[in-house]
């Protein structure tokens, strides 16, 4: 699988390590060690495809001016059997350096090669690493913040697996404490109202009032009628979240499923106090010494481990807190099933839980440094320009399931994957089911459509993707140099997203194919050339566009139409 850019740059390194090393034993240069330096890409490729700061880092250490340095090392530069023609020193000591012709018929001719597996790459060294994302409370429907989590999550954990991780998504379930008590206790009010009426039974603040609870309680109403009206509470209770809480959980996953989403694990919270993991954090920290009983609670140390607070471990009923099942979950990723890297997609809201979470970790003898956590910001939906007002206390929001009845999962994913996780993002609903060029999911697909009729047309004509290169030298517009530069970036811009946890920036990534495609096309005559060569370039060019094209709405979970 093959890195251009990073195969460029590490040869240009090579280059430049031997240059200094034979000014040294010449003695232009003194014998010091070389600092660290970096190659780049300069932000305007018309000074060069690369650039070095090696000249202006190393000032200090061989007691010399950098651009005099800068000339001594271009002195001994040997492009011979690189992918470099030429360099050139910028300012005070930059050194710019510029790719041969020949560099951009390959990247092109090894997409064609790769095909779905450019892009791909073994930077992961196959880590075992857990992406842990929307785990909504089944105790109702998902809410849009669930949805922005559940496209980053998702794409997050595609672009690990193509960096060359082993990753596992998981969802975790929330089926025991505090929200599950109060699930039973909104459906136990529901259901009572059935027969004695709204007055009779108030509905406390504090409860759920989506009309799924209601609906939950007639249903169970239509099936038992009033069996469950004398009996006591916490019997009634049971019997309302034994019915509707599977219900929900399947829901969860069929509606996640129509998202495009699917899980690997889905892990219950009630397995941890099933299999005695809640315990047994509870008494390693004991043994650590790092707990305390107060009010008759029993207290974990957390500010010896960076919190701000200490946190209740096990209230003075003997109920233990979300916390202490948290620990043990993660005790459980970490401690039993060996993931080298755990990364949890939160709400913003969580912020203050994220330091607690990793100092448990080192507190029960773990790793915390092993856990990362995104943050992620809210969403606030757009109508005709204005903000679309939900409330998700009284349950009249808009859920997963009416955003997906009302705009495409292709433009759903794409967009809630357009931005940062940490960026506030306002989606545009309009936009999103707008059938033209303004809407970027409809932009990048078009690119791909226009691209399949290109080859259907150019292939009446005789012409097919081939390995026959010798076209590549006439690729010298500056909009199809341009172009094949950004095909050569996507293998590392995936690592780079797996590294900074952004999976947004392979999204930019395509939408910036597209209008590179776009701006190549309405300048570059692909097909009705005299020069067959050249059609012949032009059309391995466009071939390898659509690769890249595929590869990444494929990766993205975007359909790729072949017309539009």
């Amino acid at each position: 699988m093959s890195n251009p850019m990073k195969s460029a740059s590490d040869s240009l390194h090579e280059v430049l390590l031997k240059a200094i090393g034979q000014a040294v034993a010449e003695g232009e240069l003194p014998a010091e060690p070389i600092p660290a330096f970096q190659i780049e890409i300069p932000g305007d490729t018309s000074h060069g495809d690369f650039a070095t700061n090696v000249a202006m880092v190393s000032a200090r250490s061989f007691k010399m001016a950098p651009r005099k340095i800068a000339e001594i090392i271009c002195g001994q530069i040997d492009l011979t059997g690189t992918c470099f023609e030429r360099f050139e020193i910028a300012g005070p000591g930059f050194i710019n350096f510029f790719l041969n012709q020949n560099w951009f018929g390959t990247v092109v001719q090894s997409i064609l090669e790769e095909k779905e597996h450019y892009g791909k790459s073994d930077f992961g060294n196959h880590k075992k690493v857990m992406v842990e994302f929307v785990s909504a409370n089944p105790t109702g429907p998902m809410h849009i913040g669930n949805a922005r989590g559940g496209a980053i999550g998702d794409c997050l954990a595609a672009v690990l697996d193509w960096a060359g991780y082993d990753v596992t998504k998981e969802f975790y379930i929330n089926d025991a404490g505090n929200q599950i008590e109060k699930f039973g206790m909104s459906l136990s009010v529901r259901y009572q109202q059935i027969y004695k009426g709204e007055d009779a039974v108030e509905l406390p603040e504090n409860a759920y009032h989506g009309v799924d609870i209601i609906e939950h309680a007639k249903n169970f109403a239509g099936i038992y009628g009033n069996k469950f009206m004398d009996v006591d509470e916490e019997t009634r209770k049971k019997a309302l979240v034994d019915y509707a809480l599977p219900l929900n959980i399947a829901n969860l996953k069929t509606d996640l499923g129509k998202y495009r989403i699917e899980y690997d694990v889905w892990f219950k919270e009630s397995s941890l106090y099933a299999d005695g993991l809640v315990d047994k954090v509870i008494t390693i920290l004991k043994d650590n010494g790092l707990t305390y009983e107060k009010d008759g609670a029993l207290w974990y140390k957390a500010t010896e481990f960076g919190a701000e607070k200490d946190d209740v471990l096990v209230r003075a009923n003997g109920i233990p807190t979300y916390f202490a099942a948290d620990i043990a979950y993660h005790y459980n990723k970490f401690a039993i099933r060996h993931f080298d890297k755990v990364i949890n997609i939160w709400g913003a809201d969580h912020h203050g839980h994220v330091a607690r979470l990793k100092g448990a970790m080192n507190a029960v003898g773990l790793d915390g440094n092993k856990l990362d956590v995104v943050l992620m910001q809210m969403v606030r939906l757009m109508r005709d320009g204005e903000p679309v007002k939900v409330s998700k206390r009284t349950g009249k929001s808009i859920t997963l399931v009416n955003l997906l009845d009302e705009i495409p999962i292709d433009a759903a994913r794409f967009f809630f994957n357009l931005r940062e996780s940490n960026s506030h993002l306002d989606f545009d609903l309009d936009l999103a089911v707008a059938q033209n060029s303004s809407n970027p999911v409809y932009y990048v697909q078009y690119a791909h459509a226009r691209i399949c009729s290109i080859l259907a047309n150019l292939k009446e004509d005789g012409f097919v993707p081939t390995s026959n290169t010798e076209g590549y030298s006439l690729l010298v517009a500056p909009e199809e140099i341009e172009l094949i530069r950004h095909l050569a970036k996507l293998p590392g811009d995936i690592v780079e997203a797996a590294k900074a946890y952004d999976p947004a920036r392979i999204t930019r990534y395509v939408l910036d194919l597209a209008t590179l495609f776009h701006k190549f096309y309405n300048a570059c005559k692909v097909r009705g050339n005299e020069n067959p060569d050249l059609t012949q370039a032009r059309l391995n060019l466009c071939a390898a566009v659509n690769i890249v094209l595929e590869n990444v709405l494929t990766m993205l979970k975007i359909d790729a139409p072949e017309s539009m």
